[in-house]
């Protein structure tokens, strides 16, 4: 009531004309927000509708002998469009509301996808273990979603034109540039303890990831911004700003698919999604902070439940993600447990793996021809174990470690 009281005092203080323009300002401003909000939400959901109708296709035809039968599927067309639609209209939520709200809002897709999976899941489980299993997901979706709805309500307010002029302006700024050359610096250290010192922490790759990605949604923002003034008749296509910031945005955003293949080649699918929506949401609201100056002006009051928006949403990423099932690592060597007769095997020191000079090691499942180094052949340890006792639960037989000689 008393900020009320307080804003309509401003307001009798104002001329006339002062007083609606700026109400009329500020209603347009959160008519774009959130316009911007629904149009990110909407591209987020029907993307991940789309990952998961393509995923769905892919598994129906696992076994067929044609690698690209898919392509035959309307199933998988359908999700190519429905993807495609999506990533539009995620794409034109950036020329409408400010970035640090539409970056958050990537937690909409997470959301969506462990509904989907409740949803279509093959299992028949009884009601009690149901809600055990799924505890965490109901928990972390209704968190996600109280962190979207503050996002939402709290998001900063800043709407400026995304002219050739205003995007040069901030561009050349020395608050962006000094957080272009600390970023330069610390993707140059990331890169060279990734590359050289082989630091594959999920953290060292989901930063480099998360330094693009801030870059690449800066640029998002403003080639949109650019494209949606052009379209409504202020023409900003002539500016060599545009086309520096487009080719920026591609190649950011294909290095940081580069980047991400790398880590779910090593990581946990959920792993990835939490950490890295975590650390790219930050990286990417306080580049957006720096170079659009989205808080300027904002009150302290809707910065911190902005904040407090975001760690909520974190949160309920992280419990959604945390609940998935985890891959079973494969394993490159064939158990040998399950043959017939390799118990007595090691009574006359034979070698369970052959030499690996040939072209296709039995067991290795892996091409030889290009290897320098020589393995020594597995061997079985020898055990003394009675094996006429049908009902004795001995230990099975497995394959040793190779071990390296140079």
């Amino acid at each position: 009531m008393d900020g009320a009281h307080s804003a309509a005092l401003q307001l009798q203080q104002l001329p006339p004309t002062s007083s609606a323009s700026t109400l009329s300002e500020t209603s347009f401003s959160y008519k774009e927000n959130l316009i911007g909000a629904l149009l990110a939400i909407f591209g987020h959901l029907v993307v991940s509708i789309a990952l998961n109708l393509q995923k769905y296709c892919h598994i129906r035809l696992a076994g067929s002998k044609d690698p690209r039968a898919y392509f035959k599927t309307k199933t998988w067309w359908l999700g190519l469009f429905l993807m495609l639609l999506g990533e539009l209209g995620v794409f034109a939520s950036y020329a409408f509301a400010p970035l640090s709200l539409i970056v958050p809002l990537s937690a909409v897709s997470v959301i969506a996808s462990a509904i989907i999976g409740i949803i279509f899941i093959k299992e028949k489980w009884k009601p009690k273990d149901f809600l055990r299993r799924y505890v965490l997901s109901f928990v972390g979706c209704g968190l996600a979603v109280v962190g979207t709805y503050l996002l939402v309500t709290f998001a900063p307010n800043s709407h400026e034109k995304m002219t050739g002029e205003n995007v040069t302006k901030h561009l050349v700024s020395w608050p962006f540039l000094l957080y272009m050359l600390v970023g330069i610096i610390l993707f140059c250290l990331l890169l060279y303890f990734y590359k050289e010192k082989n630091a594959n922490n999920i953290v060292v790759i989901l930063l480099l990831v998360a330094l693009l990605g801030s870059m690449t949604v800066v640029t998002v923002k403003a080639v949109a911004g650019m494209l949606v003034l052009s379209i409504q008749g202020n023409l900003q296509l002539d500016y060599p700003i545009f086309y520096v910031m487009f080719v920026c945005m591609v190649a950011t955003a294909v290095y940081q698919a580069a980047f991400l293949s790398q880590a779910s080649q090593m990581y946990d699918s959920s792993l990835i999604a939490s950490v890295g929506y975590i650390l790219s949401t930050t990286i990417a609201i306080t580049a957006g902070a720096i170079f659009y100056l989205d808080f300027i002006g904002e009150d302290v009051l809707h910065i911190c439940m902005f904040a407090l928006g975001c760690l909520i949403a974190f949160l309920g990423v992280f419990l959604i993600t945390r609940n998935r099932k985890k891959a079973i690592p494969f394993e490159p060597y064939i158990s040998m447990d399950a043959m017939p007769g390799m118990q007595n095997m090691h009574d006359k020191g034979m070698s369970v793996q052959p030499d690996l000079k040939a072209s296709f090691s039995y067991g290795a499942l892996e091409n030889n021809d290009n290897i320098s180094e020589i393995y020594a052949p597995a061997t079985l340890p020898v055990m003394q174990e009675e094996h006429g006792s049908r009902s004795a639960s001995g230990v099975p037989y497995r394959v040793l470690e190779h071990t390296k000689k140079e």
